[in-house]
């Protein structure tokens, strides 16, 4: 039976290649973004015009969904920033609303789709985090945090949720090809701060590699291959073999040689 799937942020990047493969496959999906106005309209799936920080519009949007479906079978968390900079000049403001977009507005739209899960005692969320939230790396801290709550909270969801037939699945992506570059948030600074030179060129060096990495689509086939499975996995890691090793390292090397080699590694 074909699904009914909400996928938040589906405008571009993840959200909409994932939108696009499961609508391709004769699922009925919807996804959202704060301006759809501002895209192509999708062929295959309506694209929902929704806000995830106003934590007033959840319950609409699933309400909006299940009086035309009478069900959601499939929740995918994928709205989502990028933030980047060194933490003693970042903005407090600026830290707040990747929480909000990253962890707090997930869980907004949660609380929104789980009375009508367990009415049906069953469903499906799926959280695409990322292999940042496995690792502290330098000057990408609030965003590797965002993401390991999104894992713990995957975690735990799952352990309360299984009675009413509910599964939660975390998808955690390396480097992408995909949009995450123009909608990530840089921190400006000034030339005579202590953090600029080094910064800078890693920020450099990003935009470098994730505009040569692999292709998304792979993680789009990940989530069909997820959702079609009796009997998924709580954790999937995708993404470019060395970031995947990463997590297999730091789980076995002393913490500070494992350190010290991501230092080395950013040259710090």
């Amino acid at each position: 039976m074909n699904k009914v799937i909400l996928i938040t942020g589906a405008s571009s990047g993840f959200g909409k290649v994932i939108a696009e493969k499961l609508s391709k496959s004769g699922n009925i999906v919807y996804g959202t973004s704060r301006n759809p106005e501002k895209y192509p309209k999708p062929e295959n799936y309506e694209l929902l015009k929704f806000d995830i920080t106003s934590f007033k519009e959840s319950k609409k949007l699933v309400e909006k969904i299940v009086s035309k479906n009478k069900r959601i079978d499939v929740l995918i968390n994928n709205a989502g920033i990028g933030f980047t900079g060194p933490i003693e000049e970042i903005s407090i403001n600026d830290v707040k609303r990747v929480f909000d977009t990253n962890f707090f507005g997930h869980i907004d739209v949660v609380q929104s789709v789980l009375p009508i899960m367990r009415k049906n005692k069953s469903g499906l969320i799926i959280n695409i985090t990322s292999i940042a939230g496995y690792n502290g790396v330098p000057f990408v801290g609030i965003y590797c945090a965002s993401k390991a709550a999104m894992e713990f909270f995957g975690e735990a969801l799952n352990m309360e949720l299984d009675r009413f037939g509910i599964r939660v699945v975390n998808i955690a992506p390396g480097d992408y090809k995909t949009d995450i570059i123009n909608n990530r948030h840089d921190t400006k600074l000034k030339k005579d701060s202590a953090y600029y030179e080094v910064y800078s060129t890693l920020v450099d060096q990003w935009n470098l590699s994730m505009s040569k990495s692999r292709n998304p689509i792979e993680v789009a086939n990940l989530v069909e291959k997820v959702i079609k499975s009796k009997n998924p996995k709580i954790h999937y890691i995708i993404g470019p073999f060395l970031q995947k090793i990463s997590i297999l390292l730091k789980k076995i090397l002393p913490e500070k040689i494992y350190q010290r080699l991501l230092m080395n590694h950013y040259k710090l």
